[in-house]
């Protein structure tokens, strides 16, 4: 069975940093991109950054030149360094994985709340 559990969420103070790391395990064939995406209370989920096989990533205008999204393939894990943290970036966030088949996995969150 697929499972993609996510570690690393807690609360911090403005300014603070957390890493965020997410580690799959069960899943048949090539991982391709993987993700992390957050949800606000009362909002919709977004993506915050995502990072191809190669280690190409891609960062939401919101988080970027803070976030960094990096990937251990022989690991299967994904982490997110989340530095410079704002009250805004308070929400639940959620690691996704693509495979090369279109397949994609979702882990059941982990929160983050940054306090002013």
């Amino acid at each position: 069975q697929v499972q993609l559990v996510e570690s690393g969420g807690g609360l911090v103070q403005a300014g603070g940093s957390l890493r965020l790391s997410c580690a799959a395990s069960g899943i048949i064939g090539r991982i391709g991109t993987m993700a992390w995406y957050r949800q606000a209370p009362g909002k919709t989920r977004e993506l915050a950054a995502d990072i191809i096989s190669f280690g190409i990533p891609h960062y939401a205008d919101s988080v970027k030149g803070r976030f960094t999204i990096s990937r251990d393939n022989a690991k299967s894990t994904v982490y997110l360094q989340m530095n410079s943290l704002r009250p805004e970036d308070t929400a639940v966030y959620y690691c996704n994985v693509r495979k090369l088949d279109g397949m994609e996995y979702w882990g059941k969150g982990t929160l983050v709340t940054v306090s002013s």
